[in-house]
């Protein structure tokens, strides 16, 4: 379910801004989108996984957080951050 740590550093070294960040926006969209497509493949196969399914959904609305912040700072960065990740809105 969770990520690997060269999942996350490949991650963390595809979307960071600069050297040495791993805490910009794009970087922890990036890995929480990465944790939430795992996890919507385990609950494909266990369905009555309601506790793995309450964490999804505080994953999804961090998620949604994260980005409506990006948005209102920069909406460059914002429609390039979706593009890349494949995210519609």
């Amino acid at each position: 379910m969770s990520i690997t740590a060269e999942r996350k550093q490949d991650l963390i070294k595809e979307y960071a801004t600069n050297e040495g960040d791993t805490g910009s926006p794009e970087v922890q969209v990036a890995i929480l989108t990465e944790r939430i497509i795992n996890l919507t493949e385990h609950l494909k196969v266990h369905k009555k996984d309601t506790h793995s399914r309450r964490g999804l959904l505080m994953m999804v609305g961090q998620r949604r957080r994260l980005l409506d912040y990006v948005k209102k700072c920069e909406q460059a960065r914002y429609e390039s951050l979706i593009g890349r990740l494949g995210l519609r809105k």
